[in-house]
C-alpha cells in the first residue's frame, strides 16, 4: 500500500454498497470516543483503499489480529449536524419507502441490522501546525434495513402512529 497522499481533496465521495463499522451516531462518549461526537467507519476492500488513498483521503489501516488475516482497511467518517446537516434516510424494500433521519433519530442506525449502505462523503481539508489531512464528513446516506420474513409478511399493513390506553371515566363525586 503507498504511503497516504496528503494533497487536498476537493471532489465528494461516492460509495455504493459499503459496509460501515464502529457506528456512534448517538455521539456517545467513551473510551474510543468524546462525548457528542457522531462518527463511523466504511470498511474498503484493499483495491478500494488504495483507489481512496490515491484520491488524497486519509485511510486508517487496522492491522490483522491473526496471523494469517488480511488487514483492516477502513475509513472514518464524522456526522455533524449543523450548518449543513446530513441527508439520511433509512430504506424499507418491501414497504417501498425512506424515512428521514434526523438528529434525534440517527441513533437508530447504531444498532440497526443493515442490509446495505450507500453513501456520499464529503472531503474537509485541514492544516494545523504543519500536519494537514483530510476528514471524511458524511453528506448523504441510504440504510437499507435487513428484513426477514415477517417484515415481508406484514409489509402491505399500514403502521399506526401510536395507541394510547383508554384511561377509566373517574366517578362523579357530589
Amino acid at each position: 500500500m503507498a504511503p497516504i497522499n496528503k494533497r487536498a481533496v476537493q471532489d465528494d465521495l461516492i460509495l455504493e454498497d459499503a459496509k460501515i463499522i464502529f457506528r456512534n451516531f448517538r455521539g456517545e462518549g467513551g473510551l474510543y470516543n468524546a462525548e457528542g461526537k457522531r462518527n463511523f467507519s466504511v470498511v474498503l476492500d484493499p483495491e478500494t483503499a488504495q483507489k481512496v488513498i490515491d484520491l488524497g483521503w486519509n485511510v486508517r489501516v487496522k492491522s490483522p489480529r491473526e496471523e494469517g488475516d488480511e488487514p483492516l482497511y477502513h475509513l472514518p467518517v464524522n456526522v455533524k449536524f449543523g450548518m449543513k446537516p446530513p441527508m439520511l434516510y433509512l430504506v424499507t424494500r418491501s414497504k417501498n419507502s425512506k424515512t428521514p433521519l434526523d438528529e434525534e433519530t440517527a441513533s437508530l442506525l447504531d444498532y440497526a441490522d443493515l442490509e446495505t449502505v450507500d453513501l456520499i462523503l464529503r472531503p474537509y481539508n485541514w492544516s494545523v501546525n504543519g500536519n494537514s489531512g483530510v476528514t471524511a464528513y458524511l453528506k448523504k446516506g441510504f440504510f437499507v434495513i435487513r428484513e426477514d420474513e415477517l417484515d415481508m409478511k406484514y409489509a402491505d399493513m399500514q403502521d399506526v402512529e401510536e395507541v394510547k390506553p383508554q384511561t377509566p371515566q373517574e366517578e362523579w363525586v357530589e
